[in-house]
């Protein structure tokens, strides 16, 4: 699909939430100051941007995917201005997305089969990992912990790991031990460090359950969850300590989960809505926030179609 013009479409400047200083627990990334009343707590993306990814780094900035033509868009969240930063290609997409700590952008590539690595600072595209046959696979989200960034494929019960310094193979790891890959459905959606950084939590979007998968082994126990059935819809996840964040897309709602120390138990806390989510798909924290984007699924996907990122209070 043809983006038109980076130019968006509509600004929305509404107000935050109180602030206060937090610290981020050990394995889930930078402490950030609060973020302020002042800012924005929505923000337009272009026209046709088909977005599904966001990630943040330690700055306030805000880096958003497109399904569209595999670019990347940029949002300064203390203004909600923003540009495109990576044009992408025709016939590439960029779903999930993280932001290294040396500024390099790691992109989910969709049914192409691959892992892009971008210049968060020029936009340039630095290297391309072909992960496996294009139209036979999905790769759908990435998180970096350890030497790796890990992508999930929606399609084969299989995670890839990119090595982060640019040296060395790829590696696969085959989903083994509770996973049972389910066909013609998403399975391996959103993906987590866990709270020692030696595994992964996760989420089957189909049924909607949880996982914990060894990183040596690839073994995947499923993580009982009380307070609720499933996560049916689970989409982007964020951790911060034991407490996970769940993305439930179509249902329009963010769950949020008690993990116990082993791991083994989510006992759901609260969930978290708001009328303007209109099937948000993942979320990345900022400060006392989560942001998130609008995919917009059961609205038209054409290039005149708005989209929207927005901000809810942790």
């Amino acid at each position: 699909m043809t983006r038109n013009r980076p130019q968006p479409s509509r600004r929305a400047f509404l107000g935050g939430t109180a602030v206060a200083a937090l610290t981020v627990a050990a394995g889930t990334g930078t402490a950030h100051a609060g973020t302020k009343t002042t800012w924005p707590t929505e923000f337009p993306l272009p026209d046709g941007w088909l977005p599904e990814g966001i990630t943040i780094g330690s700055k306030p900035y805000a880096y958003m995917g497109s399904r569209a033509n595999g670019a990347v868009y940029r949002t300064d969240l203390r203004t909600g201005e923003g540009r495109v930063l990576h044009a992408g290609a025709t016939g590439t997409a960029s779903i999930g997305l993280k932001l290294d700590r040396d500024g390099l952008l790691y992109l989910a590539g969709g049914a192409g089969g691959t892992a892009k690595v971008v210049d968060a600072r020029t936009g340039d595209l630095v290297r391309t990992y072909q992960l496996t046959t294009p139209n036979a696979t999905f790769i759908n989200d990435v998180i970096l912990t350890g030497d790796r960034a890990w992508f999930t494929d929606s399609r084969n019960p299989v995670l890839h790991g990119v090595p982060r310094e640019g040296k060395g193979a790829v590696r696969e790891l085959p989903l083994t031990g509770d996973w049972e890959q389910l066909p013609d459905v998403n399975n391996a959606n959103g993906i987590v460090a866990t709270p020692d950084g030696r595994g992964l939590i996760v989420v089957k979007s189909t049924p909607g359950t949880l996982y914990h998968v060894s990183l040596k082994t690839g073994e995947a126990r499923e993580i009982t969850l009380s307070g609720a059935d499933s996560v049916v819809n689970g989409d982007g996840l964020v951790r911060i300590g034991h407490t996970l964040y769940v993305v439930q897309n179509r249902l329009n709602l963010i769950s949020v989960w008690d993990l116990d120390r082993g791991l083994r138990t989510a006992t759901l806390r609260r969930t978290i809505t708001d009328p303007r989510f209109d099937v948000p798909t993942t979320a990345a924290r900022y400060g006392n926030r989560l942001y998130l984007v609008n995919a917009r699924f059961t609205s038209p996907q054409t290039p005149e179609t708005t989209f929207t990122g927005v901000a809810v209070s942790l």
